[in-house]
């Protein structure tokens, strides 16, 4: 709710028109309500006449003036010119433990005395740069080891060109790296669509046992080619989700993939599904070798491997647990993991059941 200053009793004489400021005052502070930004309405001598809820907190706002200096000339300057004013600053919130945050403030005029301060959080969008350029120093790192190892191996086929057994070795080596590279970008198009604004644009009631037999159908001859068993274990009605389908299926198919690939051979897969109240549940269950439990910290990061040795060997690209992890999100569900060592781990997917008439995705995320 809003933090309103109310004008000192006015003089004789001054009544009515301290009554016409009030009012006004009072419409205007409504607009406070619906702004997604930290907004007040302030005088020409820095008074805060009214402001939105999260000013104090954010320090725009100290016994009912404008705290921070520089944002103080700035109004005497939009008082002066009866001009939009802006400017960045770097503003302390109120609390020594809360530490600063960065604002692109914007200053007004309404009248000849009153004036309107809107401050956006740039921390959040400067976080946001700082991810993508991490992402794009990533992506160019893990590219550069395919793209290199095949410039190395045109070179070697060259070279050998007259043995015939060192030119098939060194072309199925870069077989193999045109497959890695393939599969990298394809996990990056993936990771692009589920983390878009239009994510879930496709969205429909689906069912849960369509998802686990796609899901199990894209992973069988990766699985016949590891001789592992895929098993499933249904809930005699596990319901439907509403949601993406081809998000639902790829990102529980990356969840069967790893576990057929860091499951011994002749071993089972298991892919079970059930209600629980008004969540649907499915789970992946491997006999693998386990994650640490520092690993499972970090799994679900973009590029990270728990073991880079062995996901050379497999293909991993280190992007299909990242991938789950925003298919989860978009559908207002969650990923958990248990896993021990020397047992292996199980993977679960936990979204909202749909009924008719229950909340879709959009409103669970607010997306």
């Amino acid at each position: 709710m809003l933090a309103r200053r109310t004008p000192g009793r006015p003089k004789a004489g001054y009544a009515e028109a301290a009554q016409l400021q009030a009012d006004r005052v009072a419409a205007l502070s409504q607009i406070l309500d619906v702004l997604p930004d930290a907004a007040a309405i302030v005088d020409d001598a820095d008074r805060v006449l009214a402001a939105s809820a999260n000013c104090i907190a954010m320090g725009l706002v100290s016994l009912d003036r404008i705290a921070p200096v520089e944002l103080r000339a700035l109004n005497r300057e939009v008082s002066r010119l009866r001009k939009t004013q802006s400017r960045d600053a770097v503003i302390k919130r109120n609390g020594s433990k809360l530490g600063e945050w960065e604002a692109r403030v914007q200053i007004s005029p309404i009248d000849e005395e009153l004036s309107l301060l809107i401050a956006q959080d740039l921390s959040e969008e400067r976080r946001l740069n700082d991810v993508r350029r991490d992402f794009v120093a990533n992506v160019s790192h893990e590219l550069k080891t395919p793209v290199g190892a095949l410039s190395l191996l045109a070179e070697a086929v060259q070279a050998a060109d007259t043995d015939i057994e060192q030119v098939r070795h060194f072309t199925s080596r870069m077989q193999i790296e045109v497959k890695r590279l393939t599969a990298m970008i394809s996990d990056l198009v993936a990771l692009s669509q589920v983390q878009g604004d239009l994510a879930l644009r496709n969205s429909v009631p689906v069912e849960v046992r369509s998802i686990i037999a796609e899901a199990v159908d894209a992973t069988k001859i990766v699985a016949e080619q590891n001789k592992i068993e895929v098993t499933i274990s249904e809930d005699p009605e596990p319901g439907r989700i509403f949601g993406d389908e081809q998000q639902l299926v790829t990102a529980l198919s990356n969840l069967i993939s790893n576990a057929i690939k860091y499951s011994p051979t002749n071993t089972k897969v298991g892919v079970g599904s059930r209600r629980v109240e008004n969540m649907i549940e499915i789970s992946v269950s491997d006999q693998g070798p386990g994650i640490s439990e520092i690993d499972v910290e970090r799994i679900f990061e973009r590029f990270y491997r728990v073991d880079p040795a062995r996901s050379r060997d497999t293909g991993g690209t280190g992007l299909g647990l990242a991938i789950v992890k925003h298919v989860c999100a978009n559908h207002g569900g969650e990923c958990t993991v248990w896993s021990q060592l020397g047992q292996g781990s199980t993977f679960t997917l936990r979204f909202p059941a749909y009924l008719n008439g229950s909340a879709t995705p959009a409103e669970v995320t607010g997306k």
